[in-house]
């Protein structure tokens, strides 16, 4: 039994727990045991069986299981070993999903949203997936709520953008009901939980609203626009080649089905997403070592892409702690009573900020004076205050808010001791009471109070990083506007004397202004939002650190977000990245791993594109012309595995910091169009010297596969450029089993022993397509080239803008 107000509700007993003692262990367990708790820990990955699904049931292996079905029953076994490679690549898939899944579940354990509850009258953290109905949740600024609550005690505001949409922060007091989904952005409270699990306020809203925005990948782009469109030809061109070779070159059905295998085999290039996978995810991993958390894939490569970096000032460029350092009288008052009054503000308002503990901490412990009203902090209206009986109303936050139109009273003071680094806020008092949640009439100015934020030792040498790289900084602050630029300039910020206060700007204002200075102060939530979209409108990526409930909006819009572990819950919750040891100094690294990534994936998928380009070309070409079509299945293998399989994947894995530039698909069809016009010219040169020296289908595959791999291996040195050691040994290693291959298993690969008239022949052939090679590439490199080049690309952009 317990001596806790019941009441029976829906088959169960409703608890109403008193703020201090909240639920015994005992009724926290019954609640398990009655399927009352919030439900089960949410992931932020693929289940293991969805990576099985989407590893295994492509369409690429679908169509790899179909040709290698119509090859085992014409009774060419050795042309099905490109099943073998394609087993192969999708079991690496696998297992580095796998392992990266693993990385970050264990990770996203240590940044998993806790909860604190009051239970058998002790307050205790535990996973928000625990809390069950009734329970005495205890929130502050920053916490997001995990279900839907009743407000017992205390006031806050919260924003419930992320499940109405509305930016506006919402006053809650006793009685009041807390949206799960919504967070905290001043104030503290103590609440019952009212609902648990799929029951809490429109859970199907807030489990697809507060997941981070997809990052946009122009990889991930790119890569399925090649896909659609080598997926559309395969089907016409086999039917249309199977239909040549058996009506009209007379060829047996079986020998038409190979051959028909062998056309499309090439165009398939299911290697290319799967080796985007792979490189992906073991920059996760990687990552993962040095304790930052993807949240999201291809957030890396975008990180990689940005050029404007928004900056949190606290957090990121300072600690996040702060000292109060003195007062700056304004009237005839000693400073014992000033920090009497400070001390009695913060306590009144409860609040749990740096700047509050800060104060706490130098003002010591605060009179007994009995609190009538209370105004929590808001980052929207910059003040907190309380009423005291006897006492009147003290308010403590930004002069400029509390003064308005007086701000002239001590604008100078302020401004003086902005620009020497300090955060000045003013104390002010007021005989009336505030009139609801706005400032009581006339404020009168007591004392600046002076704090100072302690800048992090790697600051400097990571803001310079970034500068090197091209990356335009900005530091968008809620402080004041000279604070926050003298802060950034002790920092190392470019251009840090570039400084405006937002506050005093419209909304068209600071979208028109947002290019032209580097320091952003008294910034609202809302600006913050304002001035990502305004950068993204005029063409930036633009990133975002940040680690308050009130950055939550501008993470969510920004094209990459990074929260820090110490955050608050609503920041990680939305965040692409969160440094788990939340460093700033991290970020470097993480860039040059998505540089790693995406440069490497540019160089290997030209290997991918020169393959499906050249089989699309010669299995058309050959629909037209009499002769035979010079490869098999098994044939491709071997240039395959020796061109790109191999090379690809040790390629996309070497280290390589260099910035990126251009778009992903003009980068890779300007590397692989070279190769394959090489490939294609090779083999239209190769028929009339064939026919000359009347080679039979034998010698001409032969001779094919040859030609063929030589372009192979030039667009494989090309791309190694400029050479090292272990690219050289690479390309070293590919051409001797090459050469062991044709020389010593010419019975496996289909493949004829060289004649003197082969022999002779090969050199001008190979010769030849070098030239062809080397003269595309010039042509590519030209400025008509580039001109066409960008015309294709803002096409590209409008019908993409169009399709959204």
């Amino acid at each position: 039994m317990t001596d806790q107000p019941e009441k029976k509700e829906a088959g169960y007993i409703r608890f109403e727990p008193d703020c201090e003692r909240g639920l015994t262990a005992e009724q926290a367990r019954d609640r398990v045991s009655q399927g009352l708790a919030n439900g089960e820990p949410e992931t932020r990955t693929k289940s293991v069986r969805q990576i099985l699904r989407e590893n295994l049931l492509t369409p690429f292996n679908l169509l790899n299981l179909i040709l290698g079905a119509l090859v085992f029953f014409a009774g060419s076994y050795k042309n099905m070993l490109f099943l073998g490679v394609a087993v192969f690549n999708t079991l690496i898939g696998t297992f580095q999903e796998l392992q990266a899944k693993r990385t970050i579940d264990r990770l996203s354990l240590i940044a998993a949203p806790k909860a604190r509850v009051v239970r058998d009258r002790q307050e205790i953290q535990l996973p928000v997936n625990e809390l069950v109905l009734d329970d005495v949740a205890v929130l502050e600024s920053g916490n997001q709520v995990c279900a839907d609550c009743v407000v017992l005690r205390g006031r806050c505001e919260v924003n419930e953008s992320l499940i109405t949409g509305e930016s506006e922060p919402v006053s809650k007091r006793e009685g009041d009901l807390l949206l799960s989904g919504s967070f905290l952005v001043s104030g503290a409270v103590r609440a019952r939980v009212e609902h648990v699990g799929e029951e809490n306020y429109a859970a199907a809203i807030v489990k697809n609203v507060k997941r981070p925005k997809r990052a946009v990948s122009e990889i991930l782009t790119s890569v399925n626009r090649i896909i659609r469109f080598i997926g559309f030809a395969l089907v016409p061109i086999g039917i249309l080649m199977f239909c040549k070779q058996v009506f009209f070159s007379q060829q047996s059905y079986q020998h038409g089905m190979v051959v028909t295998v062998g056309s499309l085999v090439g165009m398939v290039p299911e290697g290319l997403v799967l080796l985007t996978s792979v490189v992906l995810a073991v920059s996760v991993l990687r990552l993962a070592r040095h304790k930052a958390l993807v949240q999201d894939l291809y957030s890396i490569e975008t990180l990689a892409r940005v050029d404007v970096l928004c900056l949190d000032k606290t957090g990121t460029i300072t600690e996040g702690s702060m000292q109060l350092d003195g007062f700056l009288p304004l009237k005839d008052q000693p400073e014992e009573e000033l920090r009497a009054a400070v001390a009695a503000v913060m306590d009144a308002c409860g609040e749990n900020s740096p700047t509050a503990s800060a104060l706490r901490d130098g003002c010591g412990a605060p009179p007994h004076w009995e609190p009538e009203q209370i105004i929590p902090f808001s980052s929207s209206r910059k003040w907190s205050g309380a009423s005291f009986s006897g006492h009147g109303s003290y308010l403590l936050g930004a002069a400029e808010f509390i003064l308005r139109d007086r701000f002239s009273l001590v604008r100078d003071e302020v401004e003086r001791c902005s620009r020497d680094g300090s955060r000045v806020l003013l104390l002010a008092h007021a005989d009336g009471p505030f009139v609801g949640d706005e400032l009581p009439p006339l404020p009168e100015p007591l004392a600046l109070v002076l704090l100072s934020d302690k800048i992090r030792g790697n600051a400097p040498e990571t803001l310079r990083y970034f500068a090197e790289q091209g990356v335009t900084l900005k530091v968008i602050s809620g402080d004041n506007a000279a604070t926050a630029a003298s802060i950034a300039r002790k920092a190392g910020l470019p251009d840090a004397d570039r400084f405006v206060d937002a506050s005093v700007m419209t909304e068209a204002e600071l979208r028109e202004k947002a290019e032209d200075y580097a320091v952003f102060g008294r910034v609202t939530p809302d600006q913050k939002l304002i001035l990502i979209q305004a950068l993204q409108e005029r063409g930036h990526t633009v990133a975002m650190t940040g680690d308050g409930a009130n950055d939550v909006m501008a993470l969510r819009e920004s094209d990459c977000s990074i929260a820090m572990a110490e955050g608050s819950d609503a920041a990680r919750a939305v965040a692409n990245l969160v440094l788990l040891d939340s460093n700033f100094a991290s970020m470097p690294r993480v860039v040059r791993e998505g540089r790693r990534s995406i440069n490497n994936l540019q160089r290997s998928a030209s290997l991918f594109l020169v393959k499906s380009m050249f089989s699309a070309v010669i299995a058309v070409l050959f629909l037209f012309l009499t002769a035979p079509y010079p490869f098999e299945p098994i044939q491709f293998t071997l240039i395959n595995a020796v061109t790109i399989g191999i090379p690809s994947f040790l390629l996309a894995l070497e280290p390589n910091k260099e910035r990126i530039r251009g778009h992903f698909i003009s980068n890779v069809l300007r590397q692989s169009l070279p190769g394959a016009s090489a490939m294609i010219g090779g083999i239209v040169l190769l028929l009339p010297v064939s026919a000359l020296l009347g080679l039979d289908q034998q010698q001409l595959s032969t001779m094919a596969v040859c030609q063929t791999a030589f372009a192979g291996f030039l667009t494989l040195a090309r791309i190694s450029l400029p050479y090292n050691l272990p690219r050289a040994a690479l390309s070293a290693a590919m051409v001797s089993i090459f050469t062991v291959a044709v020389v010593c298993f010419r019975d496996l690969f289909s493949l004829a022993a060289f004649t003197v008239p082969m022999a002779a022949a090969l050199p001008p052939l190979l010769l030849a397509a070098a030239a062809i090679f080397l003269g595309m590439h010039r042509a590519l490199a030209s400025p008509l080239a580039a001109r066409l080049g960008e015309k294709l690309r803002a096409l590209g952009s409008r019908l993409d803008r169009r399709k959204s």
